[in-house]
């Protein structure tokens, strides 16, 4: 793949939708146990959430790229102070606290703890400004990543709303989401991201092998709720499901680390090698390999370029799977 990082002369601009932004926080400590104090070393702060995660790897490997999201009292304010170094935030103010999200790797095992809290409550006014502020970003976007979960009181139809915004101004949608927001998509998703376990909730069934797995992600597309489904695999990579291919993408090996925001960093190379013209294919072994360099950062920090260059030299070509 010599040369494959190269962008081309043109580059489409990308706008990530978060919902339910966070403030990151990590540090660690030797034992994880009940009553006794936990004396932790150094805390890191990052701007976090799926959406804001995937602007910030995009950014690393080179896209144009803005952040649309809800943000609120003094976490807010911290989120779009981290983040606006690194990406123009269009942040919509909200009378809720921006969320925390706290990660504590046990040094003495490698185990890591991650506590996510739920968010605040979005007035349905606020959630209206956030589709105004959407709109307005899409004049000049190609390509909107909608990532992450949705606030306690978001109707889980919310996502269907922004694919039916992005259908509207002629921008493809990529989807990352779970819950009620994964249930209630019925179309215009170009691309659905899953994990295997939120493929499963979505369907309802054990999904124990690779052919539940892709069947799963059939069913979907013959629904008519995305064009393409990529299911992520953690340290297995991925699977592509087209209504008319099925690939297994191997991963690459890399030192054990923190796999904070590798889902998210697989989503925001796809979406980077998709607004380069690049074919499908060639963009999920980007993503494969962001998702991988993930993995050599410490807390929720983005993955750096020449990791992901580096590493995707090392991709394997897919493999075509048989279709049921």
């Amino acid at each position: 793949m010599s040369g494959a990082m190269q962008p081309a002369a043109m580059e489409s601009t990308i706008v990530t939708l978060t919902m339910n932004p966070a403030l990151d926080i990590t540090t660690d400590t030797d034992v994880v146990g009940p009553t006794d104090k936990m004396r932790c070393s150094a805390v890191r702060y990052e701007p976090g959430g799926g959406g804001v995660n995937v602007a910030r790897v995009a950014h690393v490997l080179g896209a144009s790229v803005t952040a649309v999201f809800p943000a609120g009292g003094a976490t807010g304010d911290l989120v779009t102070e981290l983040l606006s170094p690194e990406v123009p935030p269009r942040r919509v103010r909200i009378a809720g606290s921006t969320r925390e999200s706290f990660t504590v790797n046990e040094t003495s095992s490698g185990r890591q703890y991650r506590f996510v809290l739920p968010g605040p409550w979005v007035t349905f006014a606020e959630q209206a400004e956030c589709l105004n502020a959407l709109r307005a970003a899409l004049v000049s976007a190609d390509f909107v990543v909608a990532s992450g979960s949705l606030p306690p009181n978001v109707h889980p139809d919310y996502y269907q709303r922004v694919a039916d915004i992005c259908q509207e101004h002629g921008a493809r949608l990529i989807l990352d989401t779970s819950g009620g927001g994964l249930a209630h998509i019925t179309d215009g998703v170009f691309l659905l991201k899953p994990s295997v376990r939120e493929l499963r909730e979505c369907v309802g069934r054990e999904l124990r092998s690779e052919t539940d797995q892709l069947a799963a992600a059939r069913e979907l597309i013959e629904r008519g709720c995305a064009e393409n489904i990529v299911v992520s695999l953690g340290p297995g990579g991925a699977l592509l499901a087209t209504p008319h291919v099925s690939q297994r993408y191997p991963s690459v090996v890399v030192p054990d680390g923190s796999g904070v925001g590798a889902g998210d960093a697989l989503v925001a190379a796809i979406t980077v090698g998709l607004s380069r013209g690049w074919t499908l294919e060639k963009s999920i072994q980007l993503g494969v390999a962001a998702g991988a360099a993930m993995l050599m950062t410490p807390g929720s920090a983005p993955c750096t370029r020449g990791d992901v260059e580096r590493l995707f030299e090392k991709v394997p070509e897919p493999l075509a799977l048989a279709t049921a």
